[in-house]
């Protein structure tokens, strides 16, 4: 998912949840009918705040890091991009 979440392996209500979430991150209008795609999963108004604000938030510490050309600390960017030794 760290690279393209559409080829993960994801619930229909996942997706769903991905899809507001980056046309949130995009400023993208969101009307009626994306809010109805939510609620056809069980999310409701509440929820559709919450995916916002998280996205929301996660759009501009994004902008800002690209902005000021921050780059990762390599334990975190290498994060879920190698896999862990097996503990026997």
């Amino acid at each position: 998912m760290a690279a393209n979440w559409q080829c993960a392996d994801l619930t229909e209500r996942e997706r769903a949840i991905l899809q507001f979430a980056v046309r949130v991150s995009k400023s993208e209008t969101v009307e009626d009918e994306h809010l109805t795609a939510l609620e056809k999963h069980g999310l409701n108004r509440e929820d559709a705040w919450d995916i916002g604000a998280i996205a929301g938030l996660f759009a501009l510490s994004n902008r800002m890091a690209h902005l000021t050309d921050m780059r990762p600390n390599d334990e975190f960017y290498l994060l879920g991009r190698v896999k862990k030794e097996k503990k026997e």
